[in-house]
């Protein structure tokens, strides 16, 4: 179980997937089943139309970053390296409500995390936070 006062990031990712096709949290539901996971690894996915749909309970420990899990919320924008204006409103609005429960946690992206090749998000996390206020 993933203990709230625990939390230390706030993990984005993305799904990297070809930016004109429009998955939903039960396509990498789908996804991470076929890796032989336990299912979706992250607490939100955020779709190309800027809905924000659940993933995992925020109450369980993800499957989205290794060795970092236990200590993180992770959520994923769908496509690959273009993401909609609407994503990212909501990918602020994420953020910024996982922040309130959660302020001593900080926002990265998931090439940040160490342990990874990935550039995932493929996009400056910290200075698109920095304009957000984040």
């Amino acid at each position: 179980m993933l203990v709230s006062s625990n939390i230390e990031f706030l993990v984005i990712h993305c799904s990297d997937t070809d930016n004109s096709k429009d998955l939903r949290a039960l396509d990498i539901h789908k996804m991470h089943l076929n890796f032989g996971w336990d299912g979706i690894g992250y607490h939100k996915i955020i779709c190309r139309s800027g809905n924000v749909e659940n993933g995992r309970p925020e109450y369980w420990i993800g499957a989205h970053v290794k060795g970092k899990n236990h200590i993180s919320l992770g959520v994923c924008l769908i496509g690959r390296d273009n993401f909609t204006k609407k994503q990212f409103i909501s990918l602020e609005r994420v953020l910024k409500s996982w922040k309130a429960l959660h302020p001593q946690a900080k926002i990265v992206g998931h090439c940040e995390t160490g342990n990874t090749s990935k550039t995932c998000p493929n996009f400056d996390v910290k200075n698109w936070c920095k304009d957000k206020n984040l």
